[in-house]
């Protein structure tokens, strides 16, 4: 056996109340630190600004998704002003990706405190978004200093965002199953990640308030993002970014009803894969399970509901076959038109079966 592992440099605390560290670790870091956060989450960034205290050196709650060029530079800009040297992010994947924006143009280091399952804390993966088109990119520069995982800070995610951020975890968890550059370690965090989250989301939709769901979901969130910073994305996440960058898509919902036609796509060309995945999910088909497990938990599986105009289709499908990356299957235009098609009228995906016969010989 041969493989090459190399975990990223960040530090992780873990634990309800956890929160109470943040003016300890984010001193670590730097002297005075920017709060970000969404304007909806603007009374969270307050009260980090009266935990920090001395070390407070602002807030911007203007992130949004995709991370816009623009708004990167209106934070930067504010930093500037404010005189800051380092961050502390607050949300999810919007205000994590800001700070990742701004220490990539700007070097200032982060704290991140992640209240999603979407798991992009803990990846050197970054995302700017400019006149329709969303550019990413891997650099460890962007990797947070610190990570903290507060459950409690979860408990008042709503149902339909908590279900939607899950499943975007686990479509990292799949696609790090099958990275051409993958290893047993990751493919062990991955399966894991998807058991842990396959069971937690259901509770979680049941009962909000349960503090040992959450616990599990955010703890197959961190192997989620940890699986993803290590391995490379392929199709899924490809896809995704083409959608959400060119026609504005939510994030999390559109990984969503994406997820089990990538899937169905690759099946045939990553059986072992498949059969890790299989395993997490209790032994059913891993495209049909995801999309039942979806559907069951409330989810828009429908992306011309999601923002997704018809003619879109076209346009997606050419923009995510414009530039060759590593996948298990060959990638064509007609191919993902044809999955696009079945999401766009949220369709079930294909099973394995019809997978393999769909598949070019």
């Amino acid at each position: 056996m041969h493989f090459l592992y190399a975990p990223h440099p960040y530090r992780i605390i873990f634990g309800a109340g956890s929160i109470a560290k943040i003016a300890e670790e984010a001193g670590k870091v730097g002297a005075r630190a920017l709060v970000l956060t969404t304007p909806e989450q603007r009374g969270e960034g307050e009260r980090l600004l009266a935990a920090l205290g001395a070390g407070a050196a602002g807030l911007f709650d203007r992130a949004v998704m995709h991370v816009p060029v623009a708004t990167a530079e209106a934070a930067a800009a504010f930093a500037s002003q404010c005189d800051a040297d380092c961050t502390v992010a607050i949300g999810g994947g919007s205000t994590i990706g800001l700070a990742k924006a701004l220490s990539l143009r700007n070097g200032l280091p982060s704290v991140v405190i992640p209240t999603t399952y979407a798991g992009s804390e803990v990846t050197p993966i970054w995302g700017l978004t400019e006149d329709g088109i969303k550019t990413t990119g891997r650099d460890n520069r962007v990797l947070p200093r610190t990570v903290i995982y507060d459950p409690d800070l979860t408990l008042s995610l709503p149902p339909a965002l908590s279900v939607a951020s899950g499943l975007n975890a686990i479509a990292h968890c799949v696609e790090a199953l099958y990275a051409f550059d993958g290893n047993p370690i990751i493919s062990l965090m991955a399966e894991e990640g998807i058991r842990v989250l396959a069971r937690s989301l259901p509770i979680i939709k049941s009962t909000p308030d349960d503090a040992a769901a959450r616990s599990d979901a955010l703890y197959g969130s961190w192997l989620a993002g940890t699986v993803l910073g290590a391995a490379s994305i392929a199709l899924h996440h490809k896809l995704c970014h083409t959608l959400g960058g060119t026609f504005d898509m939510p994030h999390a919902q559109t990984h969503t009803a994406v997820l089990p036609h990538a899937i169905a796509y690759n099946a045939p060309a990553a059986p072992e894969a498949m059969e890790r995945a299989r395993r997490a999910l209790g032994g059913a088909d891993p495209a049909t399970a995801i999309f039942t497990l979806a559907k069951g938990l409330g989810a828009e599986m429908a992306l011309a509901n999601l923002g997704l105009p018809f003619e879109g289709i076209a346009r997606a499908a050419e923009l995510a076959t414009r530039n060759p990356y590593p996948n298990p299957r060959p990638i064509t235009v007609d191919g993902i038109k044809h999955l696009l098609q079945r999401a766009y009228a949220g369709l079930p995906p294909l099973s394995l079966v019809e997978a393999v016969a769909a598949a070019p010989s």
